[in-house]
């Protein structure tokens, strides 16, 4: 990447941070502030004509992008000399300008990094973004900036984490852009637990490797060539030279030790109280240095032989190789890919034709068994149709034979038929002969018949009178049929009625019963009663008897039927008595209530039998008698 594409990156920014409205164009005003700022910082020799020429007030309109080109590439970028300005400053130009319109860190001050090292991953961006514009930066480039970053501060970037931001981004044209990027890293998710001052040290180291083209910078301790003594110097290496200062802050620079593919790193042995020795021999000079252990020696040799290299290829900046390599790679990868996809596809659409061709073939193959079977089945029709013609042709031969037997046999009994027929013709004479006669006879019977049919029209005109008569009869008798069906369902409802006594009977008749039970219940009862009175009677009257005739001595003791004493009535006999009356009275009273019920039944309830006092009137009638 030239001086011209990188400048142009940083000016893209300032632009558009200028175009407030998003048209894609800025006003003239803002255009000559912003040219005149570059002249500034660019340390080009401002010309004032060529900038008012160019954006005079009567052009119409703000200029876009494109209108502006023409005047930067002509009197600002084609004047750029390399070397002549300091970088940083013009990049911190266009920063601040996109900064305040794009850049939004947190407001309370939780942002991770600050914002001059947002400035520094700004420019580490722009160096790593591609050349196409918009600018974004592929996810490859960003893990890669990235992982530098936490291995300047000793600790591994998390690759799942930096996945799960990559897909929740929103990546345009394949990449994010700075104002993502600088969020994503805002964000803390990448950078967790990490404290701000490890994160702005390891931006700084990055920085200064990938933008300054610093390969590696520490404390050496140098022989000095007059007096020497060894010193303590801050060593600074670039593919160019390698300086050493007095310290860290690079304030007062000791000297230079420029670097060409002449030069040459050897390890030296320890000497003179010093450890870890190498030298860098030039072709005018040898200078021997020490490090603090064999890692660090190792290290500067590594760095001052790729230094060596990259002056021999001569290439200016190491991280500008290895971008390059890094797309070429990317580039590579993805016409392999795109190869692999096309080989897939290529053998996909064989494997296609393969089986198209298959599908062919066994189309083809069925063809040609359906041909041979239909060929097979052709032939065995013919040959079916040749055998069942010569079995007709057999059949029509044996039929003719039959034929000419048969009409042998017909022309002899069709003669017999003549014969019969010559014998049928005279007795047909015969017959026409008492036909006529018959005729003769039928005329005379027509004659007859005539009067006869004379006859029955007469008995047809009585058997329609007769008929009207019988129609009348009919009529007659409908009507009655009705009459019939009115008094039937008249019956009908008289049924219904009487069913509907009876069934009230039916209940009179259960109600009685149950009052004739309750009686019969009484009545034992009673008898009951009666039987225990009678029994008592008994005693009272042996006592009174007892009482009556007192026993004298001498006298003989009579014994009376009936349980009685002589001279005294048979009171419990006349009891007895009456009691066996009373009960015959009850019982023929009972048979003439059942054959009450069974008329009541009979007659359909028309007659209510007695109530239970009239039956217990009559029950004790006859005792009272």
């Amino acid at each position: 990447m030239d001086l011209r594409a990188e400048l142009l990156k940083s000016i893209w920014y300032a632009f558009t941070a200028l175009d407030v409205e998003k048209s894609g164009k800025v006003s003239k005003s803002q255009l000559k502030v912003l040219s005149h700022n570059l002249y500034t910082v660019l340390c080009i020799p401002h010309d004032p004509v060529a900038l008012e020429e160019h954006f005079r007030d009567d052009d119409d309109g703000p200029v876009s992008s494109q209108g502006y080109m023409p005047y930067l590439n002509k009197y600002i970028l084609d004047k750029v000399e390399e070397g002549a300005f300091v970088k940083e400053n013009f990049d911190e130009l266009c920063w601040t300008l996109t900064a305040k319109k794009n850049y939004k860190p947190d407001r309370n001050g939780n942002s991770v990094v600050s914002h001059q090292d947002a400035f520094k991953l700004w420019c580490l961006f722009n160096f790593l973004s591609e050349d196409k514009y918009p600018l974004i930066m592929v996810p490859d480039e960003v893990e890669y900036l990235l992982k530098k970053i936490c291995t300047a501060m000793n600790v591994e970037l998390n690759s799942c984490e930096l996945d799960d931001c990559l897909s929740q981004e929103p990546q345009g044209q394949g990449g994010l852009t700075v104002w993502q990027f600088l969020d994503m890293v805002n964000s803390g998710r990448l950078l967790r637990g990490i404290e701000q001052e490890a994160i702005s040290m390891a931006v700084e180291e990055v920085y200064q490797e990938v933008i300054e083209d610093v390969l590696k910078q520490g404390y050496l301790w140098k022989k000095g060539q007059l007096r020497r003594n060894w010193s303590e110097r801050w060593f600074m290496l670039k593919p160019s030279a390698l300086s050493y200062y007095v310290s860290e802050e690079r304030k007062e620079k000791k000297g230079s030790i420029t670097l060409d593919k002449h030069c040459c790193v050897e390890v030296l042995p320890d000497r003179d109280g010093k450890r870890c020795m190498f030298c860098v021999k030039t072709s005018s000079r040898t200078y021997e240095m020490s490090a603090s252990d064999t890692r660090q020696r190792q290290e500067w040799t590594l760095a001052i032989q790729t230094a060596i290299r990259l002056q021999a290829e001569g290439k200016k900046s190491l991280h500008k190789d290895l971008k390059q390599k890094r797309r070429e790679q990317r580039e590579q990868r993805e016409q392999r890919k795109a190869a692999k996809e096309e080989e897939t596809q290529r053998l996909k659409q064989l494997q296609e034709e393969k089986e198209r061709k298959l599908q062919e073939l066994e189309l083809l193959k069925e063809a040609q068994r359906q041909a041979e079977i239909l060929l097979q089945e052709e032939e065995q029709r013919r040959r079916q149709q040749h055998e069942e013609m010569q079995r007709t042709l057999e059949i029509q031969l044996r039929e003719a034979e039959q034929a000419r037997a048969s009409m042998q046999a017909e022309m002899v009994l069709k003669e017999e038929e003549a014969e019969r027929q010559r014998k049928r013709i005279m007795e047909l004479e015969e017959m026409q002969e008492r036909l006529q006669e018959a005729l003769q006879q039928e005329v005379k019977a027509r004659h007859d018949e005539e009067s006869v049919r004379y006859a029955q029209a007469r008995l047809l005109a009585e058997e329609e009178e007769k008929l009207k008569q019988l129609m009348k009869l009919k009529e007659e008798q409908e009507e009655y049929i009705i009459k019939t069906q009115l008094e039937k369902q008249v019956l009908k409802q008289e049924m219904e009625n009487k069913n509907k006594c009876l069934e009230e009977a039916q209940k009179q008749l259960e109600e009685v019963r149950v009052n004739r039970q309750r009686v019969d219940q009484d009545v034992m009862a009673a008898q009951r009663k009666l039987r225990q009175a009678s029994t008592n009677v008994k005693h009272w009257n042996v006592q009174m008897n007892r009482l009556m005739h007192p026993i004298e001595p001498g006298d003989k003791r009579t014994n009376m039927s009936g349980g009685g004493f002589a001279g005294y009535p048979p009171l419990m006999c006349r009891r007895d008595s009456s009691l066996k009356l009373r009960q015959k009275v009850e019982d023929k009273g009972s048979d003439p209530m059942r054959e009450s019920s069974k008329e009541n039944m009979s007659n359909g309830g028309s007659s209510s039998p007695l109530p239970s006092s009239d039956a217990d009137t009559m029950a004790t009638e006859p005792s009272n008698q």
